[in-house]
């Protein structure tokens, strides 16, 4: 199983961006969270299969229509046994 820990700048909070994150993850089957942070990012840990973690960091450079995404950051993280994914 693998996990991977993502900050999303850009204009990514007041859009819908984690909800519809969580509607990506579900779909592809991963567990974690999207949190909206203080400096305005979004903290999104997944974890899963690689192919379906990869899959999500292909929507997350995109994000929901009304997102701007202008950096996306990924590193590795050491999975907790997350279950389900929730929002923040």
């Amino acid at each position: 199983m693998a996990a991977a820990r993502f900050l999303v700048s850009g204009r990514v909070q007041g859009v819908f961006f984690r909800a519809s994150t969580r509607e990506q993850a579900q779909r592809l089957g991963l567990s974690g969270h999207a949190l909206n942070l203080d400096d305005g990012r979004v903290e999104v840990l997944a974890q899963g299969e690689e192919a379906a973690i990869e899959a999500l960091a292909s929507w997350l450079r995109k994000g929901p229509p009304m997102a701007r995404v202008d950096w996306l950051e990924r590193t590795d993280w050491e999975g907790q046994g997350a279950s389900g994914f929730v929002i923040g």
